[in-house]
């Protein structure tokens, strides 16, 4: 399926690809929302520039729990006889850096590293650790023309994780590092948990250092359109404006759950059957939320937690402030 209607935020992610880094930048917005969806077409555009080097990290289903599991996610680690011999005769970081420059040739992959100069940067022989090592790797990508770009999608598994100290706070300093303070390489963080970002923004003291993109649901009339655009795709047919009204009134402008209702439409299913089931999944949801809450899960007061829904029943917006943290 082609991609659908994302050209504000793709114009406003390429514009500053364009610029010099000088932010870390946080793509946030509902679960579901296209956010990975909306970053995959940057990277198929920027396929064919041969300037960006990027380096994609998607945390989801990765399990994580220490500092290492996270080096061994942003690198591929291979045996390499020959590089061995060079750490013992040479310069680690140079000679990495050459060995680098010449397998990091390929569009969104994870950086190679031979697995004995791995064991160096983890051992911190030498002083080296992961985060100075990249920097001179950026560096030199730099002086040949090219653009590093660090994008973690599913920022929010990395919470609570620590290493010898905490690893967020090495990387947003490393990425503050890397954009504010020498404009080395883009970096984008991706999460649709909005209080994670808060909590790194305060933990890192990210003030005046980041910029922010919101990949929100649609609104009602882009919504409308991308149920046409849809049906057309999947059901070589128009859905009637009473259809299309019917499914914004269960769903409202949720990408994904507009996808799954045509999808089901596509196998033959009833339409209003298929919305009340989206519906009772979603009562179910929260019932058992409200069951956890009232047995003592999230430290918070079960009344305290009614009240705050009962803001929403009859109104689709709420001030923040209205609702207590």
């Amino acid at each position: 399926m082609k991609f659908f209607n994302r050209e504000k935020e793709i114009n406003e992610i390429l514009g500053i690809l364009g610029e010099m880094p000088d932010n870390v930048c946080f793509i946030y917005g509902p679960i579901n929302s296209g956010k990975t969806t909306l970053i995959m077409e940057i990277i198929d555009r920027l396929k064919n520039d041969k300037k960006y080097r990027i380096f994609y990290y998607n945390l989801r289903g990765v399990r994580i729990s220490s500092y290492n599991d996270f080096f061994d996610i942003m690198f591929e680690i291979r045996e390499d006889s020959k590089f061995k011999q060079l750490i013992k005769d040479a310069d680690v970081l140079v000679e990495g850096i050459k060995f680098i420059e010449k397998t990091a040739k390929l569009f969104n992959e994870s950086i190679i590293l031979p697995s004995d100069l791995a064991k160096v940067i983890l051992s911190k022989q030498a002083g080296v650790d992961v985060f100075r090592y990249l920097e001179r790797v950026f560096r030199e990508m730099n002086k040949k023309g090219l653009k590093p770009v660090i994008i973690i999608d599913e920022l929010q598994r990395l919470r609570g994780l620590k290493s010898d100290g905490e690893l967020l706070d090495d990387l947003f300093n490393f990425f503050v590092r890397l954009t504010k303070e020498t404009h080395l390489a883009h970096c984008f963080c991706l999460s649709s948990d909005s209080l994670f970002i808060e909590y790194v923004y305060d933990r890192a003291e990210l003030k005046g250092r980041v910029e922010y993109i919101l990949v929100d649901d649609f609104d009602k009339k882009t919504a409308l359109k991308f149920m046409d655009f849809l049906s057309e795709d999947l059901l070589n047919r128009n859905l009637s404006n009473e259809e299309k009204e019917l499914i914004y009134s269960y769903v409202g402008g949720k990408v994904k759950d507009i996808y799954d209702v045509i999808v089901k439409l596509k196998l033959g299913r009833d339409l209003e059957e298929v919305l009340e089931g989206k519906l009772g999944e979603e009562l179910n949801h929260l019932e058992e939320l409200l069951e956890k809450v009232e047995e003592g899960y999230g430290n918070v007061e079960y009344n305290e937690v009614l009240e705050a829904l009962k803001l929403f029943k009859n109104n689709y917006e709420i001030p923040k402030n209205r609702i207590k943290r």
